[in-house]
């Protein structure tokens, strides 16, 4: 269809009439329903990191190698992150009633397709599968949030859902490094069966939000669809893959990112000429909304890149187990438990901009905490920094749900809210991608410093180098193999070094974006929330 044409044709049917107001509702009708799909919520955002302290015991039981046991997170990821932004037309075709049960279903599936996988590569497919199916419950729960609730208890259920989003993917490896010692990797995925059933057969029951509009599959931007789905996933996959093969120097990469770029302007330009875009980019005109994006971003950068470097750190510099390494990072998800009621007696009478001032600043100074970081740390030295941290994600994210979210017209949350969702879990996506480029990339550079000053006048080397050597001897080696032995166990501990001060790096960075996030805090608007939602809301 042309571009003309895409601008003059007539707007579908509009969305029926909720089935009941929020008015309607019994208190506790409201806060059931509302928990009910905060647990779909939860299961679906915990998987994307419950198997990273994991991989290698998943890789060995399907005889898999390590780049294709990445795939079991990154294809989640990659199908995630697509089915996200498309989430507010399906609730509009579907209803939010039965989209999120469908959704609840098909993940409950999959991931006993997952625990039941016999290869590498149906376990790729179910992953897929299985991050599709259940991405849509996430930005489901922002909407009906705000639909439920009105003045501070919606400061609570914002809370609630800032605390889940954050809190999953923090406790995804401490939960699967728990599962997997005590029991097997099969279980990261049975484990998601009884709430998975729980969340398909209560929602139904309970939520009466809006009713399915089948008429909107007709004049559907359907090429919109294509052209997000084609840009997303080949920015996924070219930004996972790409710091291990190298970025534009692989023809791979090099495609796909072509392929993201080219798709991103088509659905761009689509999206702006089309009368009824599969997601709404004109939302974006509106400076709260455009900046909680940026926000969201951000604070994925923060989450998931975290998540990403200190079980990395554990496992590469410390050598832990996965249950070693989940223990040592549980401290962040009991801080932010406890920060939830600090934040919730807070937000009702500080302005949400200077608490999420407060909380980026918190996890910027977590960061910096990080720096100090020597080979030698557990998670006794892991535990101030990691603390700040679980404690700052409380406040850095929950308001950035209230301030973007309250700020739009209801009749425009539910497609807008998809692209709040989506901007979280890109800027994870781009942050791990960065974390790993630097790490592959600084290593060498530290390494090369390291050993201009490696050499014959450095005493403590020669010390070391001797003493190693002569340890060697006493073992039964001959003379070269103990002169060799000892100049390997001085680059391992080299190497070891330039990896440490590599992972401070990677902290320092993600500690200058929350820095540049701090700066643009006061551009937002104070966000006072409607009462209740217009019938329009879903």
């Amino acid at each position: 269809m042309s571009a003309v044409a895409s601008t003059t044709m007539a707007p579908p049917t509009p969305s029926p009439m909720p089935q009941s107001s929020p008015a309607e509702l019994t208190q506790k009708a409201k806060i059931l329903a509302f928990a009910t799909m905060c647990v779909g919520m939860f299961i679906a955002l915990i998987d994307i990191q419950i198997v990273s302290a994991s991989l290698a015991d998943i890789g060995g039981g399907l005889s898999a190698g390590a780049d294709e046991t990445a795939w079991v997170q990154t294809s989640y990821l990659i199908a995630e992150i697509i089915v996200i932004p498309l989430s507010g037309w399906l609730a509009r075709v579907m209803s939010t009633r039965w989209l999120f049960s469908a959704s609840a279903v098909g993940f409950t599936v999959a991931s006993m397709l997952c625990g039941m996988a016999w290869d590498i590569n149906s376990m790729i497919f179910f992953r897929a599968l299985q991050g599709f199916l259940g991405g849509s419950m996430i930005p489901m729960v922002f909407t009906s949030a705000f639909f439920y609730f009105s003045g501070h208890q919606r400061v609570i259920a914002a809370a609630t859902v800032g605390a889940l989003s954050s809190l999953a993917p923090t406790l995804g490896p401490t939960v699967g490094g728990w599962i997997t010692s005590n029991y097997s990797w099969h279980w990261l995925f049975f484990i998601n069966l009884v709430p998975g059933i729980f969340v398909a057969v209560v929602v139904p029951m309970l939520v009466r939000i809006d009713k399915p509009n089948l008429s909107l599959l007709k004049g559907a931007d359907y090429l919109g669809m294509i052209l997000l789905a084609a840009s997303l996933g080949c920015l996924e996959y070219s930004l996972e893959e790409g710091p291990r093969l190298g970025w534009m120097g692989d023809d791979v990469i090099r495609t796909t990112v072509w392929i993201a770029i080219v798709a991103g302007i088509g659905f761009i330009w689509r999206s702006l000429a089309y009368e009824n875009p599969v997601v709404d980019l004109r939302a974006l005109k509106d400076r709260n909304f455009a900046l909680g994006c940026f926000f969201s971003f951000v604070t994925g950068i923060g989450i998931f890149a975290t998540v990403y470097l200190t079980p990395v750190f554990l496992a590469h510099v410390r050598g832990f187990s996965a249950l070693d390494i989940g223990l040592a990072i549980f401290a962040t998800g009991l801080f932010q438990i406890c920060a939830i009621p600090f934040y919730t007696y807070l937000g009702r009478r500080v302005d949400l901009r200077w608490l999420m001032m407060f909380g980026m600043a918190c996890f910027a100074l977590s960061m910096w905490n990080f720096t100090p970081i020597t080979h030698d740390w557990g998670w006794r030295e892991l535990m101030l920094p990691q603390a700040l941290r679980g404690f700052a994600q409380q406040f850095a994210v929950a308001p950035v749900v209230t301030l973007t979210l309250g700020a739009l017209k209801p009749e425009r949350l539910k497609q807008a809210s998809g692209l709040f969702n989506l901007m979280r879990n890109l800027g994870g996506a781009i942050g791990i991608a960065v974390c790993g480029t630097i790490l592959n990339d600084r290593t060498n550079l530290h390494f090369l410093r390291l050993a201009e000053h490696l050499n014959s006048a450095n005493e403590s080397m020669n010390n070391l180098v001797q003493n190693t050597g002569a340890n060697m001897l006493a073992w039964g080696l001959d003379g070269g193999s103990a002169s060799t032995g000892a100049l390997q166990q001085l680059w391992r501990l080299t190497m070891r070094e330039a990896q440490t001060q590599t992972f401070a790096d990677a902290f320092l960075a993600v500690m200058v974006c929350f820095l540049v996030a701090i700066v643009l805090i006061p551009f937002m608007h104070k966000v006072a929330p409607p009462k209740a939602p217009s019938a329009d809301a879903h």
